[in-house]
C-alpha cells in the first residue's frame, strides 16, 4: 500500500510539475523524427489529469505545448526530408500505402492529406517527410503544419477529456487509462491496415485473373472459327 502511495505521489508531482510544459513540448517535437517516444501517451496522461480536475489553465497550456512540440517538430523532419535521404530513409517513399496516398494529395490538398496522415500511427513522419521530399513549397507547408498539429493537438486533448472523469484526476488511473488507449488505438490501426492489405490483394488476384481468362479468350477465339 505504500508503494501504491509513493508511486501515485510520484506521478501527482510530475504532472504538476513547472518542467511538464517544456518536458512535453520537446518530447512531441523530438516524437517527428522519432514517433516511438511516449509523447501521445504523456500528453494524454497529462489531459486526463487536467480534466480530472478542472484544471482550465493547465489544459490550456497542454494545447499550446503540443501545437508548439508537434510544428517544432514538423518542420525539422520537413528540413530533413528535403536535405537528407540517410536521416529519413524510406520515410514518405513507398509506392503504396499512406506514403502514396499523401504524395498524390499533397500539392493539391495539402492539408487534408497531412490531417488525415497524422491521425494514422507513424503518420506524421511518413507526411512531413514527404513533404519535404517533394519540395512542398515553405509557404504551403506551414498553414499545413499549423492546421494538422492543431487538430492533433484537439484530438488528444479530447481523449484525455473523456478520460478525466473517469479518472477523477488520479495520476496512476491516468496513466493506465492512457497506455490502455495508446494501445487500443494502434491496435486498431493495425487490424485496419491488415484488412485493408488483404482487400487490396484479392482485387489485384481477381483482377489477374480476368485479364488471364480475357488473354485466354482473345487466343482460343480465331481457333474457333
Amino acid at each position: 500500500m505504500h508503494h501504491l502511495d509513493a508511486i501515485t505521489t510520484f506521478f501527482d508531482v510530475v504532472l504538476h510539475s513547472v518542467w511538464l510544459l517544456p518536458v512535453l513540448t520537446f518530447l512531441i517535437a523530438l516524437d517527428g523524427p522519432f514517433p516511438v517516444l511516449p509523447s501521445e501517451t504523456l500528453l494524454t496522461v497529462a489531459a486526463a489529469a487536467a480534466f480530472g480536475t478542472g484544471d482550465v489553465v493547465e489544459v490550456s497550456g497542454l494545447f499550446v505545448a503540443a501545437v508548439a512540440g508537434s510544428i517544432l517538430g514538423d518542420l525539422f523532419v520537413y528540413a530533413l526530408g528535403r536535405s537528407s535521404n540517410r536521416v529519413l530513409r524510406g520515410a514518405g517513399t513507398k509506392e503504396d500505402g499512406l506514403g502514396a496516398w499523401v504524395r498524390r494529395n499533397l500539392y493539391t490538398r495539402p492539408i487534408v492529406a497531412c490531417v488525415g496522415a497524422r491521425l494514422v500511427p507513424g503518420g506524421r513522419l511518413v507526411s512531413t517527410a514527404a513533404c519535404g521530399r517533394v519540395r512542398l513549397p515553405l509557404r504551403m507547408f506551414l498553414p499545413t503544419t499549423l492546421v494538422s498539429s492543431a487538430v492533433w493537438s484537439v484530438y488528444m486533448l479530447l481523449v484525455g477529456a473523456i478520460l478525466g472523469p473517469i479518472t477523477k484526476g488520479n495520476p496512476i488511473l491516468c496513466l493506465a487509462a492512457g497506455i490502455l488507449m495508446a494501445g487500443i488505438t494502434a491496435g486498431g490501426f493495425e487490424i485496419a491496415r491488415r484488412v485493408r492489405r488483404r482487400i487490396l490483394a484479392r482485387r489485384a488476384a481477381a483482377a489477374l485473373i480476368a485479364v488471364s481468362e480475357a488473354t485466354s479468350d482473345a487466343v482460343v477465339a480465331p481457333v474457333v472459327r
